[in-house]
């Protein structure tokens, strides 16, 4: 689960992975989520870890993600160092045997994978606006879609109604998880099923690539609708930030 969503945040920029005892990426925009650390292997040399990181990160905002697969006691020593938390996100996970329970779609709403560019930049634009990212970082969000090295592994999902993309997610398959990301719904069209719709089809998804397990980070929002797809919290990832 953890190697799952280490894969699809590392895509999100030049990653540092491999024998470093940090894992980190920078996509170099202007924007929290987009840069980070993902792991930190060793408590060792972790004043020595903590100046690497925030070298490597320095000129853009970013987040330090303490995960699962942290060693125990990253979180007091990055707080000892200065780190703030400011949020606890849920890990929640479903087995991927278990039916998709059917759903009575919204009249007029298609769930339609995004195979092409021309409706990519209206993804972006759909999950840019809910998730606060600034209108001018859109172009170069679309262009790191389209080339992340692990596309074959990633199946991008809008929700269509009256020829308008209303809804996101996105299902990356790897690791024998389906992890999924960026659900969100336009503010004008919440709690009409959209949410539901696109979680429904994620699964179908994951089912479909034959991953044993669904997997998201949950959102306040979110977390009653996922506990309703069987989904169960299973850990926890906290966001720090310096």
């Amino acid at each position: 689960m953890t190697a799952n969503f280490r894969q699809y945040l590392t895509g999100w920029g030049v990653a540092d992975c491999g024998d470093s005892d940090l894992d980190s990426f920078r996509s170099g925009l202007a924007q929290p989520q987009f840069n980070g650390v993902v792991r930190v292997r060793s408590l060792d040399a972790v004043e020595q870890i903590t100046a690497t990181a925030r070298e490597r990160l320095a000129g853009v905002p970013w987040w330090w993600w303490v995960g699962p697969d942290s060693p125990a006691g990253t979180s007091c020593a990055l707080a000892e160092r200065g780190a703030k938390e400011f949020t606890t996100i849920p890990v929640m996970v479903r087995p991927l045997d278990q039916a998709v329970n059917a759903m009575e779609p919204l009249a007029d709403l298609r769930i339609e994978a995004v195979t092409d560019h021309d409706l990519l930049p209206e993804l972006v634009r759909t999950y840019s606006a809910s998730m606060g990212v600034a209108p001018n970082l859109e172009p170069d969000i679309v262009r790191i879609e389209s080339q992340r090295r692990d596309n074959a592994d990633i199946v991008r999902l809008a929700a269509v109604l009256e020829d308008r993309v209303v809804g996101t997610t996105v299902v990356i398959a790897a690791h024998d998880v389906a992890g999924i990301f960026l659900v969100h719904v336009a503010d004008t069209h919440r709690r009409h099923g959209i949410g539901t719709a696109l979680t429904a089809a994620a699964l179908r998804v994951g089912q479909d690539r034959g991953m044993r397990l669904a997997a998201l980070a949950a959102s306040p929002a979110g977390e009653p609708l996922y506990r309703r797809f069987g989904f169960v919290e299973v850990s926890q990832y906290r966001l720090f930030t310096f």
